[in-house]
């Protein structure tokens, strides 16, 4: 990448974008983190908390692909804020819902929220990235990490101990990622009708066969990221919870420990993405975290803390580079792509969530930790992807 590159970054509408991820998924944590609550008040079964999950991840993952697919042909600048709208409608439902029916609707509502959002801000980020494609997708994701990270500190410290009814004091959160999101709207807008077009590091010409099996690939290492990420942030309070007997406030603030260490490890791993190539970071990311998920189920209260801050800085390094390789291996499709990959991850954190929540429900939650262990040994299919290296462009 030269400097001209460099210096074309439009570091303002990254960082906009950055910021309503945030806002985006503080909305969106803020479901899970109230889930202890959520299970007293309204007497829910583990099974009913992962369909809450469910619903919102599954609801956004099969919209997103469509939305990006459908955007790579007509783009919809103003998009954006209308899917932080809805995120903010949902928050309200939530608020003010009264029976489990009206939680699921609330939930649904911030799924298609991120529907919107997410496919397009990926495509924003990178037309303002100036060719520094890891940079500009880590940073954007930063933001999410680490407003998912806030989502159950905020909920330890304002709803647990005021109700469900201040859920709603976020809803001005969202108000405020409306009009950032406004302004990112008329910059995209303006872009568009300046005819620019944004730079590529690679000359991609693989055949067919070999895209496909790289996205199959770089599909089941998602899989594997987010099926763990599901178990630790649905569940990790239950498990602190009851294994340890830490109180509730304490659970959620070890959960913002280990999302705060993803948040971290999602934004290292771009820039070492554009040094070294986004397959060093997915080898290094999926397999390298392997002894650590191994060791978790086995840990004292002080290890489980240290042990998920690693996992959080090592796993959350991967998704980026792997949204970054996709894009690479499929120009001009960068909706398209951003939204399956999204789509794909909310989806199976969802299916994860509802599917370890009967688990733990026979099993116990103790062993769903035992078997997600296991999970990072599908980082060994990176051996699988092609070197974008040999086609990189100088």
């Amino acid at each position: 990448m030269g400097r001209a590159q460099a210096d074309n970054t439009v570091y303002a509408v990254i960082l906009a974008v950055s910021f309503c991820h945030l806002v985006n998924d503080v909305m969106q944590s803020l479901l899970a983190a109230i889930y202890p609550m959520l299970k007293v008040d309204y007497g829910l079964e583990f099974w009913q908390i992962g369909l809450l999950t469910m619903m919102f991840q599954v609801t956004a993952s099969l919209l997103q692909p469509w939305i990006g697919h459908y955007t790579d042909k007509r783009p919809m600048p103003y998009s954006l804020p209308v899917g932080m709208t809805s995120t903010m409608c949902g928050v309200i439902t939530l608020a003010y819902a009264h029976s489990y029916p009206v939680l699921l609707l609330g939930a649904g509502m911030i799924g298609i929220g991120s529907a919107i959002f997410h496919p397009e801000s990926s495509r924003v980020a990178r037309l303002a990235s100036g060719g520094r494609f890891g940079f500009a997708q880590s940073t954007f994701q930063v933001g999410g990490n680490f407003g998912t990270a806030l989502g159950p500190l905020l909920a330890a410290f304002i709803v647990v101990p005021r109700g469900q009814t201040s859920i709603a004091w976020f809803a001005l959160f969202a108000f405020i990622g409306v009009l950032v999101l406004s302004g990112v709207g008329r910059w995209y807008s303006h872009y568009r009708r300046a005819g620019k077009r944004p730079a590529s590091h690679y000359d991609v010409s693989l055949p067919r066969r070999k895209v496909v099996m790289a996205l199959v690939v770089l599909a089941m290492l998602v899989f594997s990221k987010h099926v763990y990420m599901a178990s630790l942030s649905s569940y990790y309070t239950f498990y602190v919870i009851n294994k340890f007997g830490v109180s509730v406030q304490e659970s959620q603030v070890l959960l913002f420990i280990f999302l705060g260490a993803a948040a971290v490890g999602t934004f290292l791993g771009g820039p070492i993405g554009d040094r070294f190539g986004p397959k060093f970071v997915i080898w290094f990311s999926i397999l390298g975290v392997l002894p650590f998920t191994l060791a978790l189920p086995y840990a004292d209260l002080f290890w489980t803390r240290i042990l998920t801050v690693l996992i959080g800085l090592i796993l959350a390094s991967a998704f980026s580079a792997i949204v970054v390789f996709a894009q690479e291996l499929v120009p001009g499709r960068v909706g398209m792509v951003a939204g399956i990959f999204f789509g794909f991850a909310f989806g199976m954190g969802g299916l994860a969530a509802a599917v370890l929540g009967v688990v733990a429900d026979l099993k116990g939650i103790d062993f769903v930790y035992k078997i997600c262990s296991f999970l990072p040994l599908l980082g060994l299919l990176t051996i699988l992807l092609p070197s974008l290296k040999d086609t990189r462009r100088h």
